[in-house]
């Protein structure tokens, strides 16, 4: 499969399931439909184009409208759908889960085409999944989910290094993307049922 092909169809899958996950974290703060479409907008391509941008490349959602429409889709499925989600209370969180997951692999794939070394490649791949949702949670007036205790970007960092593992063991590119996508779920999964986080920073007024 042709890698270019293979990161715009993970772009897609990501820019749906990022989609879905802002329109119902609007759709709990009662926006309308509009309203809806900015937030899920946002998350879906709000990564993306500053990985983008940091790389000097057209901002992926410019090149084609395919993206909008996508978001589009993702907007008339909650309006016409919401009562069969509405049951499934954590569909956000899965949809979040899955964005993060296949924008940190398609952000990997992209830096590595364009020639940049793995370190920065596992970097663009945590902003290119985790910035839209930072974008989010501003426009929704939450406090960013990177920032809460359950471990979120970290996902990114470690299916970011699981990436680079596969590669230089001799996977292939498909498998490797497989293989790094269903670790940053797993991680971020485990994470949440386990309440598994990062050691919290002690304030001055905590110590005394």
């Amino acid at each position: 499969m042709n890698q270019e092909f293979l990161i715009s169809i993970i772009e897609m899958l990501g820019t749906f399931a990022f989609a879905i996950s802002g329109i119902r974290h609007a759709a709990a703060k009662h926006f309308d439909w509009f309203g809806g479409y900015v937030c899920g907008i946002a998350v879906a391509i709000g990564g993306g184009t500053i990985r983008d941008v940091l790389l000097g490349a057209t901002p992926f959602w410019m090149t084609t409208p395919i993206y909008m429409i996508c978001t589009a889709v993702a907007l008339l499925t909650v309006v016409f759908m919401g009562k069969w989600m509405e049951p499934l209370k954590n569909a956000w969180f899965v949809f979040d889960t899955f964005g993060l997951a296949l924008f940190t692999v398609a952000g990997i794939q992209k830096s590595l085409a364009f020639g940049q070394p793995f370190w920065v490649a596992v970097i663009m791949g945590c902003i290119t999944g985790a910035a839209g949702g930072v974008i989010r949670d501003v426009l929704l007036n939450n406090e960013p989910v990177i920032f809460h205790k359950e471990i979120y970007a970290m996902a990114s960092v470690l299916g970011g290094i699981v990436y680079w593992i596969g590669l230089e063991t001799g996977l292939s590119v498909g498998v490797t993307a497989i293989v790094s996508f269903v670790l940053t779920c797993v991680v971020r999964f485990l994470a949440v049922r386990y309440h598994i986080s990062l050691p919290i920073l002690a304030s001055e007024d905590a110590k005394s």
